[in-house]
């Protein structure tokens, strides 16, 4: 199997050489492989370093994004014109192990259609891990997945298992839950984590709210992405109880002594939740709508058939 090893690039300049001499000299055993290096909007002149690295080194291909669109459109930009049979995305950064390369490959010639790495001992700074350590547990709650390391960049998947799968925002750290609900076969490696000793960490506190939106995102597509109306028919129908037991509360209250409706915030407070309710049960059929006419016009089926009979 041809192995594609996709680079996401952003003010890197300075660990881009040493990265790829380590990928030269693990590479050498997958003949026809390939190093797709995608410069993200970089300020610092990487761009110009992959190009005359290009001419160093034969199986590097360089894709040059028109600015800085984050992360996950760099890896999707060199997963749209990578050619292996196995796609392996790593950070550009030195802390992913270009010696972890080999153990990735003989996971998924195991039968398994992803293999995601976790870097179990972490060399980033503490407050970092921690945020870390409290997203995978929030999504691994989400997703139902047992990963433990879903923001580790460096994971092999088969290609014919990913390349219908759309990556937007910051998704590709979810890549491998989306898989998995599926239908596909996930594993999970120990990968070697190493220092950062050039340049400066990409990674903000504004990541950690992105995260969270993301995985609220992550929730209703795993959950109630062709039914919508479920979901937001629940918090509707939820809150619109609410509403009915609040303004229910407020007259028992005032017929035991308590004070007059209008002295409370109690109808307001009721009144609110019913109108939540009723907007939420709207936009769930609104939701419902769009999700029809996104199967539809695009032709697409809810399902995806593990084996389909034509093929035997």
């Amino acid at each position: 199997m041809r192995l594609s090893v996709i680079l996401p690039v952003h003010n890197e300049r300075e660990n881009l050489e040493p990265l790829l001499g380590e990928l030269s000299g693990v590479l050498v055993a997958y003949q026809g492989s390939e190093v797709i290096a995608v410069d993200d909007g970089s300020t610092d002149g990487s761009f110009d370093v992959l190009e005359r690295l290009s001419k160093k080194f034969s199986f590097l291909r360089v894709v040059r994004l028109a600015t800085n669109y984050g992360q996950t459109a760099a890896i999707a930009a060199g997963m749209d014109v990578a050619t292996g049979d196995i796609l392996l995305p790593m950070d550009a950064d030195m802390q992913n192990d270009p010696a972890d390369i080999p153990k990735f490959v003989s996971k998924i010639a195991e039968g398994y259609d992803i293999v995601s790495g976790w870097r179990r001992n972490r060399h980033d700074a503490w407050l970092r891990s921690l945020l870390s350590r409290i997203a995978n547990r929030l999504i691994r709650l989400a997703s139902g997945q047992s990963i433990h390391d879903y923001g580790c960049t460096m994971k092999a998947y088969k290609k014919n298992v990913v390349e219908n799968l759309g990556l937007y925002g910051d998704m590709h750290r979810f890549l491998a839950a989306y898989a998995a609900v599926n239908g596909a076969k996930v594993a999970e490696i120990v990968v070697h984590h190493r220092p950062r000793t050039r340049g400066m960490s990409k990674y903000g506190f504004g990541r950690v709210w992105r995260v969270l939106l993301d995985l609220f995102l992550l929730t209703f597509f795993l959950r109630s992405f062709t039914r919508p109306m479920q979901f937001f028919g629940a918090i509707g129908l939820t809150s619109i109880l609410l509403g009915a037991l609040t303004i229910v509360g407020a007259v028992v209250w005032r017929e035991v002594g308590g004070p007059t409706l209008i002295e409370t915030p109690l109808p307001v407070l009721s009144a609110l939740f019913v109108i939540v309710g009723i907007q939420c049960a709207l936009m769930g059929l609104l939701a419902e709508m769009l999700m029809r006419t996104y199967f539809q016009s695009s032709n697409r089926k809810p399902y995806l058939l593990q084996q389909d009979p034509r093929s035997l």
